[in-house]
């Protein structure tokens, strides 16, 4: 398609777009480094929290999970349907601000249900997020560089999550584990402005004569069809339990048994997530776009095959007692597990018409963040809780290695999706 081309119906012509692309996506990446920064922080915060607050493993699950992925994954859909029918950038800063500032009241907790309910206003205002970003991204991104620019602005995950886990842990051993949610929130609502200011609204294409935006049922039903859609949402899903899981335990299990303190922690964590996520996301994108153009279903086989690589160096991060060695071992699952999101992003947001990118996004979203969120971190916890008697102070790690088994689960369908993916991909062509 030309820059001056008339895209397919919903879709704007290149040369109409209100900006480059560029800013616009470091903008959005930028939002994402916070939203990113302030879910993952608990984790790095977690013994001081318990310490403080006396709360158990499952207590701390449940504020990493279900807390806030209750609210975050269902607004979710009909704040992308909203963004969808309105303004998609006023839609993301509205929530920017929300999630901030209940990022930064989570600092005057005083038990767990204050800080559960905090958590849960930090859900409420991510909700807003994401989605509408990957429609925005859908809008100034043709088709071919799509799953890279999606891996670009996913980098948000582990920049933020690195950010998250270092400067969350300075804060703490310097000062208090409160100021480091107060500092991270308030960096949050400043940056509203300038996005407002940057990332503007695609125009899009107004309906012709007796045609309507598509609903939201609608929208639900034309997915419902698609064995595609529910292979790709449930391999993600199976795949983020376990990446969530590990994502916010893995801080705690390297204190408990490889007896690093906080700063240690958050060096070793964070130059993880920082060094093997950045490459794993940007290498998923890049081969992404490159197979999945000579064939669409690569588009989940890529990712399949990255899930089966990362279980032996899974295992043996979990089990070695040496803290140089997990390092290194660790680093290439972590980059590993980012692999699926450029390349499985993009082809979610292909099962639909551009006009359906967000709602359609939401809905992959809801079920790969209900399921991967809201059960893998409070699983893991729970399973910790149920060996200690067994294992002792070792139940951690064991719990990690039994939820191994979630990356074969979603191996499996993600390589059922891509046959699939073949038959019900939408061509913008």
């Amino acid at each position: 398609m030309s820059d001056t081309a008339q895209g397919p119906a919903g879709e704007t012509p290149r040369s109409a777009l209100p900006a480059r692309p560029g800013p616009v996506l470091g903008m959005l990446l930028v939002v994402y480094v916070f939203n990113f920064l302030d879910r993952q922080i608990l984790s790095i915060l977690a013994a001081p929290i318990q310490a403080d607050l006396g709360l158990s493993d499952s207590q701390m699950g449940l504020l990493g999970g279900i807390a806030f992925a209750l609210l975050y994954s269902t607004l979710a859909v009909p704040l992308a349907w909203t963004a969808d029918k309105t303004s998609r950038s006023w839609v993301i800063t509205i929530s920017l601000v929300l999630w901030s500032g209940f990022t930064a009241l989570c600092g005057l907790a005083q038990n767990f249900w204050s800080i559960f309910l905090a958590r849960l206003g930090v859900g409420v205002g991510e909700a807003g997020g994401v989605a509408p970003s990957y429609a925005i991204i859908g809008d100034y991104f043709p088709s071919n560089k799509r799953a890279f620019a999606l891996s670009i602005y996913s980098l948000g995950i582990p920049l933020g999550s690195a950010l998250g886990v270092m400067t969350g842990g300075y804060i703490a051993q310097a000062v208090d584990w409160r100021v480091a949610f107060m500092v991270v929130g308030l960096l949050g609502i400043f940056i509203a402005v300038p996005f407002k200011l940057i990332v503007k609204d695609v125009p899009r294409k107004a309906p012709a004569a007796g045609e309507e935006n598509p609903g939201f049922r609608a929208i639900a039903g034309v997915l419902a069809k698609k064995p595609s859609f529910w292979l790709l949402s449930f391999g993600a899903a199976s795949s983020s339990m376990l990446g969530y899981g590990v994502a916010f335990w893995l801080p705690s299990l390297l204190q408990r048994s490889f007896g690093l303190d906080l700063i240690q922690t958050s060096q070793f964590y964070g130059a993880v997530l920082l060094f093997g996520g950045t490459a794993g996301v940007l290498l998923g994108g890049w081969a992404g776009d490159r197979l999945g153009g000579r064939d669409k279903a690569w588009y989940s086989w890529l990712p399949a095959m990255a899930f089966l690589a990362a279980l032996p160096f899974y295992i043996g991060g979990i089990v070695s007692s040496s803290v140089m060695t997990a390092f290194i071992l660790f680093l290439v699952p972590q980059a590993f597990a980012y692999i699926w999101i450029g390349p499985v992003l993009s082809a979610v947001q292909h099962l639909v018409e551009p006009r359906a990118r967000a709602t359609a996004s939401s809905l992959f979203l809801l079920i790969n963040n209900l399921i991967g969120l809201g059960g893998g971190i409070f699983a893991l916890g729970a399973l910790s809780d149920a060996l200690k008697p067994v294992y002792g102070n070792e139940a951690l790690r064991y719990s990690m290695l039994y939820a191994l088994g979630l990356y074969g689960l979603a191996a499996l369908l993600l390589a059922l999706a891509g046959r699939q993916l073949r038959k019900d991909w939408v061509s913008e062509t």
